[in-house]
């Protein structure tokens, strides 16, 4: 099967997950070759985050894995149909049994369905945030400030950095504690808001910390200094 995908040519390619049972389709993700077989050698799924840039098993955060019963690819090799058997009932990380759960009707989209889960009690705040910035950047600019920074674009965007990071510096010039951690929240929004911007995920900023500051970052500096 991995044979007959040209890699080459598509080094990622869509993979939709399918519950075994009810043929509900839960969501779309994205596979390279290392993850489908990753997914091939454990009967679990992994997929291949384009925002995280790395492989991430399903539900390795929220405990909402995908255990393959089935899997099969399109005419042109290019598309994979993942049937699955969806663990703790949950494939999207807002609760929501799928990620499919914005119905078009009459020109409106209308949200369907019941979170099963709380995501607050599996994620972190910083990647809660940053999905709830990503679900409102497209949203009405007279009801969400997110979405009306999003739409006055890159400058405004900048200049909100800029002016929070200043406010955050003479907040702790006057040594106001409460101000300190106002502003410092003020601060860590507008650049989850940036990062959102220019689609750079958290996680890959976690993932330059842990180079820098892990074991990994430890034995290279020792390395420079040697």
């Amino acid at each position: 099967m991995i044979e007959g995908i040209d890699w080459d040519k598509n080094p990622l390619i869509p993979a939709i997950a399918q519950d075994f049972k009810t043929s509900e389709v839960l969501m779309l993700a994205y596979m390279n070759k290392e993850s489908l077989e990753l997914t091939l050698k454990s009967g679990v799924v992994h997929y291949f985050s384009r925002s995280k840039q790395r492989i991430w098993k399903k539900g390795e955060e929220s405990g909402n894995i995908q255990n393959v019963k089935e899997l099969f690819l399109d005419c042109d090799s290019d598309t994979i149909l993942i049937k699955v058997e969806q663990v703790g009932d949950s494939a999207c990380h807002t609760g929501k049994r799928s990620c499919f759960f914005k119905k078009i009707e009459n020109s409106e989209i209308k949200e369907i369905g019941e979170k099963i889960f709380d995501p607050s009690l599996r994620y972190s705040v910083i990647d809660r945030l940053y999905h709830e910035i990503e679900s409102k950047k497209d949203g009405d600019v007279e009801k969400s400030y997110t979405a009306l920074l999003f739409q006055k674009g890159e400058n405004s965007i900048i200049k909100k950095v800029i002016e929070e990071s200043g406010e955050l510096c003479f907040a702790i010039k006057d040594g106001n504690e409460e101000e300190i951690i106002h502003e410092g929240a003020d601060l860590l929004y507008h650049v989850l808001v940036a990062l959102k911007y220019r689609e750079v995920s958290p996680e890959r900023i976690k993932q330059e910390l842990e180079k820098r500051f892990g074991v990994s970052g430890i034995e290279e500096k020792r390395n420079r200094q040697k």
